[in-house]
Order: C-alpha cells, then structure tokens, then sequence
C-alpha cells in the first residue's frame, strides 16, 4: 500500500497540471482568452441556448420540391430522345411522383420504352395497351435522393451560419427530413432566417431578343422560353420589370468558387464579385464569345437579379453583378454564393428566442446550486472522517477542475441540465471516498495496523467502487445515444464527473493519503 508506482504519481501531476491549464481560460473574459498565444490552451467552455440566450429554429427540408424538380429533369430528357428515335408522343409531362407519355403508335410503345427507361437509375417504366408510358421513381432511389438533400442542406446551412461569425451553432438532424438549428448570443433572428430561407439557385440565361415582353404576356411566349420578374427593378406603375428569358440554363452557380462584396469603381454602388473554376471560366468565356451585345440574364430563385449587356467576351472566368443593391444585400447575395445552393427549400417550422437575462438568472441558480452543494459535502467530509476528509476535499476541487477542463477541450455545450449533471457530480464525486473511508474504519476497529487498514480499505471496497460507477455511466451513454438536446447536455458532465471522480478517488486521495502515511507513520487511525 504504501509503495506508488513513481509513474502513477507523474500521471497525477501530469493530469492535474492539464486540468488547471485548461480550465484557466474560463476565468478570462473572451476577447483575453482569445488574445492568448496559440500554443497556449484559449479554448472556453461553450454555453448553451438556455444559459446564454439565443435563437432557436426547427426547419424541414422540403423534399417534395427535389422530387419534383427531378421529375421535370427527366421530363426533358424524355423530350430529348423521343425526338432522336422519331417516335411520335403526346402528353408528355408530371403527373404526382411519376412521369407519364402516350404514344401515339401504340406499336411504338416498347420502342419508346427501352428508349426512356435507362435515362436515370432507379427509374421504373411500364407501358399499357394504350401506348401510355409511366416512369416512377423507385421507393430506394426516393429515400437516397431525400437523404442526399438533407445532408446537403445541414452541410450549406452550417457553412451560412459560419459565414456570419455565430459562435458555436448547433445543427444537427432531426428525423427523416428536419434540421435543428439553435445560436447562442442571436437573440434577433431575422437576418439568420433571411439567409437560411434563401435557396440561392442561381443560373445565367440568355435573354430572348425574338419577342418583346408585350408580345409575351399577350400570348405569344415562344417555345423554350420564361417570362420572370427582375427582382429590384420595376416599371413606372411600380410593378417588377418582367423579361424574357431562355429556359436553357448556359451555366449553373455550382461553378462558382468565390464571392465578395465590393463597390463599382465607376458608379460607386455595391456590386458582387464572382470567380468560376476553370471549366466554369471556360464555359463562361464561351458563352459571351457567341452572344456580344445581347442581354445575360442572372436567375436566382427565380427572379433576375441582373441583366447587364454583353459588350465584349469576359475570358478571365470572373464578373460582377449589379442590380441595385444596398452593401448588406450584397454582402448576403456573396456569402449566399460562397456557401453554395441549397438543393430544396427550407421551411421553418418553429422558432423560439431565448433572451439573455433568462440565461444570466439561470447561471446565478447553478453557480448558487453548485456552491452550495460544494460547501456542505466539504463541510460534511471534514466534520466526518477529519483529516481524510480534508484529503477528499481537495480531490473534489480537482474534481471540479477536470470537468471544466473537458467541457473546454471537447468544446461540450453546458446547459442548465448539464449543471444540474455537475451538481450531481459534486455529490457523487465523494461517494468512492467515503466507501474507502468506512472500510478503513471497519478494518481500524478490528484491530489492524494503520497501514493494513487502509490497504484493506483501498483492496476491498475498488470493487464495489468500479461496480457503482460503470453502471452509472452506462445509464449516462445511453441518455446521450437516445436523448437529444438538454439531456445529452445532462449526460456529457455526468459521464465526465465519473470517470473525473474514479481518477481522482483512486489515484488523487490514494496519493495524498499514501504521502501522509509516509511521512507521519502513525501508531494509531484518527478517521
């Protein structure tokens, strides 16, 4: 007992030293724990929604619109090798999760079949005695196509947020088609909706010169083309400027690779800056090399955001859009287009504002709590076991100090229910100790020398030790796997206070204690 293997006592003072090193800078204002060198631990513990205030946003993906847009898609190149086979059709269109054609020469019908049928995978055709063609989606292709845009969606909705310096969001997702979104210290969420309902599809079309808009909206809309608003410019009776635009999209806003605000050198009013990749540059370059002097129309979302003349081939594969903006529209439209288009619409579903003084009145609960609790088991432990329970006070404090030490390195979100799981903590912390403590009593009484007695004490109650704490942090692993939101939050200090509490009772106190016994050598137990 009273031997302690030379590297178990570096790995206390090694485990103790980090402990204190990296809970420091939670006793430092931000912008001082920011400010400190990068080699030095700047990390703090993040808070959550209901401890710093914020914004809370449940959104669904709608999943409908991917189906659809899918569908049209395959529409298209259903058109497209119809018309290669010459084989004769009507009807050609959406109809619910399916794409259906008649043919009119029914003895066309398997033709037309074997000719439409492997255009996507996971299509499935069947044809009936009228030469009626159905293309569905099968239910696999449906579910890879729904996960693919919820993944896609969390992923452009994270790097939105990020774009916009909120620290520490939380995104994650919730069931088949939902994202939760919660920001710490928003409590105006206004901007964030804009910006997370916005689905930034943007695409560069050529602007039909064949008809004028009159023309159009009387009826006569060629084949191939779209009448769409412009999003900021309007007519003199203040409706939005209509134009009209080919369907063909010539290049898409997936090629861009960068986006930034800044300011024409010659009018002065904010504009964007856009780059493509090399094949999106090339495309690009094509594209004003075959159409100078017509009109480029840029679509986003379906309205057109800029229509500027192509006066001379743009061959660098950059630009710039203008269309009446003010700097904080266009510093959007940049991050909107940095962060990519989202692959459906987001709708919100619920939105909650937490406020900052609710947050601040529960901090100064838990901090009241966690005093509290902290002073009457120190209390306690001195009045019952005296100098032992002293020994085991000082194992708490560093107890208190590895919790919030790895709630900072883990970058864990504290939440109310996560201080309730620390105050837990602080009772359960002394439970190994007082084990320990009342064995070494029982052996005392029984008349065995000091060292005997507590190298029974230590011997026999480890078990009984390992038993209490692994069953408890199984519980706390499966509120974190099953639970969601606060009670993760209440599960991540609870499983962190057990294993700080195994290591400090079994290795911190045995120290103390096996340093004390060294030293002192007494005849007698005072416990």
């Amino acid at each position: 007992m009273v031997y302690f293997a030379k590297w178990k006592v570096i790995l206390v003072a090694v485990v103790c030293a980090f402990g204190i090193l990296f809970v420091a800078p939670n006793f430092m204002d931000r912008e001082t724990a920011d400010s400190l060198p990068t080699w030095l631990p700047h990390k703090q513990i993040s808070l959550g929604l209901d401890l710093q205030g914020g914004s809370h946003l449940l959104l669904e993906v709608d999943v409908d619109a991917v189906i659809k847009e899918r569908l049209e898609n395959l529409v298209d190149s259903a058109r497209t090798e119809l018309r290669k086979a010459r084989i004769r059709y009507t009807g050609l269109g959406v109809s619910g999760h399916s794409v259906v054609v008649t043919i009119r020469d029914a003895a066309q019908a398997e033709e037309a079949r074997d000719a439409v049928r492997n255009l996507e995978s996971g299509i499935e055709a069947t044809v009936d005695d009228n030469g009626r063609i159905t293309l569905s989606l099968t239910e696999q292709a449906i579910k890879e196509r729904r996960d693919s845009a919820v993944d896609q969606s969390i992923e452009i909705v994270r790097r939105r947020i990020d774009e916009t310096g909120v620290r520490e969001p939380t995104i994650i997702r919730q069931g088949e088609d939902r994202i939760l979104v919660q920001l710490p210290g928003i409590d105006d969420p206004a901007r964030i909706k804009e910006l997370l309902g916005t689905t930034a599809k943007m695409t560069f079309h050529l602007v039909d010169n064949k008809v004028s808009v009159p023309e159009a909206m009387s009826g006569r809309l060629p084949p191939g083309s779209v009448l769409m608003p412009s999003a900021h410019e309007t007519t003199t009776d203040g409706q939005p400027r209509m134009y009209v635009i080919e369907k063909r999209v010539r290049l898409s806003g997936d090629a861009l690779v960068n986006a930034q605000p800044g300011t024409d050198s010659r009018t002065g009013e904010p504009i964007v800056n856009f780059r493509f990749d090399a094949a999106g540059g090339k495309r690009f370059g094509q594209i004003t090399r075959d159409s100078v002097h017509r009109l480029l129309a840029i679509v986003l979302d379906g309205e057109v955001i800029s229509a500027p003349q192509i006066r001379e081939p743009i061959l660098g594969g950059a630009g710039q859009i203008s269309g009446n903006f003010s700097f904080q529209e266009a510093q959007d439209l940049a991050l909107l287009l940095r962060a990519g288009a989202l692959p459906a619409p987001l709708v919100i579903l619920e939105e909650r504002s937490v406020g900052p003084g609710l947050g601040a009145d529960s901090i100064a609960a838990g901090k009241i709590a966690s005093i509290v609790g902290l002073v009457l088991v120190i209390g306690y432990m001195v009045l019952a076991y005296g100098k032992f329970g002293l020994m085991a006070d000082v194992a708490l404090l560093f107890n208190m100090i590895l919790i919030g030490a790895s709630l900072s390195v883990l970058q864990a979100t504290l939440t109310l229910p996560g201080i309730a799981g620390v105050v837990l903590t602080i009772g359960m912390a002394v439970d190994a100790n007082v084990l320990i403590f009342e064995r070494i009593r029982e052996e005392s009484r029984i008349g065995r020398t000091p060292i005997s007695a507590i190298d029974a004490g230590y011997s026999r109650a480890i078990t009984t030790i390992v038993d209490a704490n692994i069953t408890t942090l199984i519980a706390a692993v499966l509120l974190y796997q099953f639970g969601s939101g606060p009670v993760r939050g209440f599960a991540v200090t609870l499983a962190i206070g057990i294993v700080a509490s195994m290591f400090t009772a079994v290795l911190l106190t045995r120290l103390m204690v096996v340093t004390w016994l060294r030293r002192k050598r007494p005849q007698t137990l005072t416990i």
